[in-house]
C-alpha cells in the first residue's frame, strides 16, 4: 500500500504530515469509493489514480501549510463540499476536527455517507452531512447553524464575492474563512474586498504556491471573521450567484 501512495506520502511530508498506515488504508478506500460510485453519477471527472491523488487528496490538505489544524478542535462546514473536497482529507489527516459536509445534491451526500462509514470518520471528532443551499441554513432562527462554526471552508468554483457571502454568515467571531481558489484570485479580490467587509470579514493572507512537483498554481485565502454577520445576509437563495455583493 505505501508503494502505491508513495508520491503522495512524499506530498504529505512536504506539507509536514506523515501518514500513518491507517490513514493510507483510509485514503485508499476513499479513492476505491469514488471510482465506484463515479461509475454511476458525476462525482469527478477526474479518474486518473495519479491525478486524483495529487489534484484532490494533496490539494485538499494543501491550507495546512497556511494554518494549523490540529492546533485545537475545531468545528469546521465545508461549504459546497461535492465529492467531499477538502472535508473528508482533512478529516483523515486531521481526525480531532469536528466536519459538517454540506451539500445541495442528496445523492452526493449518500455517497459522503458511505465513505464515512466506510473509513470509520466517527471514531474521533464527528462528522456529517447536510443537504441544502448555502443561502438557507444561514437564517436568523433560533435554530439555524449561523455563526455555529470556527472555519469555515470551500473548494467551489463560485467567485470570491458569493463565496463569501455563502460562508462568512456560518463563521463564528473570531473565527476563520478559508477559501481554495486558483492562481487568478487578484481580480476577484479587487471586486470582493467589499463584501468581504460587508460581510464581518477581513482578509488575513493570501497565499500563493504550487502543488508539489507540477506546475499548477493554487492560492488559499484566509479571511477573519472579524465583526457578526449583518442580519441582511445571506440573501435569498440564487441571489448571492446572480448579483454578488
Amino acid at each position: 500500500m505505501k508503494t502505491k501512495y508513495a508520491r503522495m506520502i512524499e506530498d504529505f511530508n512536504l506539507y509536514g504530515i506523515t501518514l500513518s498506515d491507517y490513514q493510507i488504508e483510509q485514503f485508499n478506500k476513499y479513492y476505491e469509493l469514488l471510482i465506484k460510485w463515479n461509475e454511476v453519477m458525476n462525482l469527478t471527472a477526474i479518474t486518473d489514480f495519479d491525478e486524483i491523488c495529487k489534484l484532490h487528496f494533496v490539494d485538499s490538505i494543501s491550507s495546512c501549510q497556511f494554518f494549523d489544524f490540529k492546533d485545537q478542535e475545531y468545528s469546521v462546514i465545508d461549504i459546497g463540499t461535492g465529492a467531499g473536497f477538502p472535508g473528508i482529507p482533512l478529516k483523515i489527516v486531521f481526525p480531532n476536527l469536528h466536519v459538517t459536509l454540506f451539500d445541495s445534491l442528496n445523492k452526493r451526500l449518500k455517497f459522503l455517507d458511505e465513505v464515512i462509514t466506510t473509513l470509520n470518520l466517527n471514531e474521533c471528532g464527528s462528522i456529517k452531512t447536510l443537504h441544502g443551499r448555502a443561502e438557507d441554513f444561514a437564517s436568523t432562527s433560533p435554530d439555524s447553524l449561523r455563526e455555529k462554526y470556527d472555519i469555515a471552508i470551500s473548494r467551489a468554483v463560485a467567485n470570491m464575492s458569493t463565496l463569501s457571502e455563502y460562508c462568512l454568515p456560518y463563521v463564528k467571531v473570531n473565527g476563520k474563512f478559508i477559501a481554495y481558489k486558483s492562481d487568478k484570485l487578484s481580480d476577484e479580490l479587487l471586486n470582493a474586498k467589499g463584501a468581504i467587509h460587508l460581510l464581518g470579514g477581513k482578509i488575513n493572507s493570501i497565499n500563493d504556491f504550487v502543488l508539489p512537483d507540477t506546475d499548477i498554481k493554487r492560492t488559499i485565502c484566509i479571511v477573519d471573521k472579524v465583526e457578526k454577520t449583518s442580519k441582511k445576509y445571506p440573501r435569498k437563495a440564487g441571489v448571492p450567484s446572480k448579483q454578488p455583493l
